[in-house]
């Protein structure tokens, strides 16, 4: 299922918890952190746990940080030391980097580095955090009782160019899809800017398109079924 090797950088509470539960799905999880008392309280849980600076460009290229599938900065007391890791791992030529910040302040810094994917304080759940690294078809999703949940994912490579009747998500999956979201290109003041609209209750004959997101309805392991049966 999705990556198996993962760095996490920070592991305080946010930063264990996020640690944990990817090794509890099975990944593969490096952790690291300043501070040996933490890197102590998670040594158990992951696959191999070391107290380093990962300020410092050349004890982080020690530690075969390239190999990894992707990298989770989760550093929460220091943004400086957060900044100058994630520059760091981009430099190294890191996969993903996934920076944690605390605002929009501090988005738009690690935006303006080159992070493309930030956990805002809204991904503050773990579980919500863990999803989304071992599947980066998923968008967002709201976890409901009894293993369900409601999910915005994009549309695997299978799935695009076809009618919601020929996927037949309901017979073949045992998912509802409940809506799409469609990308617009607007044009304003001379200026071409990109909306995204619900498009509502998708007809049977609705095509999905590349830049869509589908809404989806089911179990978590119907959800990863069609994104797995989809994605050739």
């Amino acid at each position: 299922m999705g990556f198996s090797k993962f760095a996490v950088f920070g592991v305080g509470r946010y930063g264990a918890t996020i640690a944990k539960r990817l090794s509890e799905k099975g990944a593969q999880v490096f952790a690291f952190d300043i501070s040996e008392e933490r890197i102590e309280n998670v040594k158990e849980d992951v696959a191999f746990a070391v107290a380093l600076d990962s300020t410092d460009a050349k004890v982080l290229s020690a530690q075969n940080i390239t190999e990894m599938d992707a990298a989770v900065v989760a550093i929460g007391e220091n943004f400086e030391a957060t900044v100058l890791t994630s520059v760091h791992l981009l430099d190294l030529g890191v996969k993903r980097v996934i920076a944690r910040a605390s605002g929009n302040h501090q988005k738009l810094i690690l935006e303006k580095i080159g992070v493309k994917e930030i956990l805002t304080p809204e991904d503050e759940v773990a579980f919500v955090v863990r999803e989304k690294l071992l599947n980066p078809s998923i968008l967002s999703f709201l976890q409901l009782p009894d293993d369900y949940e409601i999910a915005e994912i994009k549309p695997p490579k299978g799935a695009i160019n076809r009618t919601i009747e020929d996927i037949d998500f309901r017979n073949k999956y045992q998912l509802t899809l409940v809506t799409m979201k469609r990308e617009y290109d607007i044009r304003k003041k001379g200026q071409y800017h990109i909306e995204q609209h619900v498009i509502g209750v998708p007809n049977s004959d609705t095509v999905i398109e590349p830049r869509d997101t589908l809404v989806i309805f089911g179990t978590a392991k119907h959800v990863q079924r069609f994104i797995d049966l989809n994605e050739i």
